[in-house]
């Protein structure tokens, strides 16, 4: 048999309008309570929306598209799946295409020919930069995701860089450090992620007096593990006072635990080491990563809220939204 909307409006004991107001994501519609009575119902009977049928009637998919870097990187995993379930509160569906990180690759996705399929967009940018990012003419909404700043005329969720270097790196010289490494730091002078938490890694040492070693920023190839453990082994050989050490990610400060112990030194009574990203593998290493959390929930929700918003077509203007940073203490740095 058929499960049809009439038989979750029964359900879940509201109107036929109510369940259409849930199902096809119309924000602001219908309260909390009642779209996840809705929403229930709509999962404990299995019901599926006819796509099809909702274009022809309103234009609409039903699907958000998400353009990553890459695939395989964890950071874009986990923010692909906490989208994915955020949209599915809405009846909306998640596509995820790969940019390989480059203007070019970021420009095809964004093709009328590849987003035709989609309500929305939501760009994580790397390769275009302000002025091509500003010269973009899409048939959907989009929304940017990004470490740099962005054009006013497009919503923007942002992580908050040099906020949380600086936060990072504080609680390294809290906890006693005073020979700092930044590593996966550099590009000075550009409005790029590494050069923002290089920024907040020597604010923070400025602030507490100190002055940022001139060798301090260890610049890396590529932000990943085998290349920051080798980078890290061979700067500890040369520099061993090194005590104190700020992974611009995760991802490399992976790599920095595994060049510590392959310099014969300790985590954290010989070392300490703070990472960005709050991956969820952090919490698992031998000891846990200490790192700061970008607060991924928050964005998402935002993230979601926007192209809610444009979906809607509400007229507001764009937004441009900073997440706020928080610290997580783990085992790599002293209590």
């Amino acid at each position: 048999m058929t499960i049809t909307m009439r038989d979750v409006a029964r359900a879940s004991g509201v109107s036929l309008m109510t369940v259409s107001n849930v199902i096809n994501g119309r924000p602001g519609a219908v309260g909390t309570e009642t779209r996840l009575r809705v929403l229930e119902a709509v999962e404990r009977l299995g019901y599926e929306v006819n796509l099809t049928a909702r274009r022809l009637r309103n234009g609409l998919t039903g699907t958000v598209g998400l353009i990553v870097p890459r695939f395989d990187h964890p950071y874009f995993g986990e923010l692909a799946a906490r989208l994915a379930t955020e949209l599915a509160k809405t009846g909306r569906h998640l596509s995820v295409e790969q940019s390989g990180a480059s203007a070019e690759g970021e420009l095809a996705a964004l093709s009328h020919a590849r987003i035709a399929t989609y309500d929305a967009v939501l760009l994580s940018v790397v390769g275009l930069h302000y002025d091509d990012v500003d010269k973009l003419q899409t048939s959907v909404p989009i929304v940017l995701l990004g470490e740099q700043g962005m054009p006013r005329r497009f919503d923007h969720v942002q992580l908050d860089n040099e906020a949380g270097a600086h936060l990072a790196t504080g609680h390294l010289i809290e906890r006693g450090a005073r020979h700092l490494l930044i590593v996966g730091g550099g590009d000075e002078g550009r409005q790029s992620m590494t050069a923002a938490r290089t920024r907040g890694w020597e604010r923070a040492q400025s602030d507490a007096g100190l002055t940022p070693r001139p060798d301090g920023v260890l610049e890396l190839a590529e932000l990943e593990v085998a290349c920051a453990r080798i980078a890290v082994r061979e700067r500890l050989a040369q520099t061993p006072e090194i005590d104190g050490i700020f992974a611009v990610t995760d991802q490399v400060a992976f790599g920095v635990m595994a060049g510590v112990h392959d310099a014969g030194l300790r985590v954290p009574e010989d070392v300490q080491i703070v990472g960005f990203d709050n991956l969820a593998l952090g919490e698992h290493m031998t000891p846990g990563l200490t790192t700061i959390d970008p607060s991924h929930d928050w964005m998402v929700q935002r993230a979601a809220a926007l192209i809610d918003q444009r979906i809607a077509g509400q007229d507001v203007p764009p937004q441009h939204l900073i997440s706020p940073s928080m610290l997580v203490a783990r085992g790599t740095t002293r209590e």
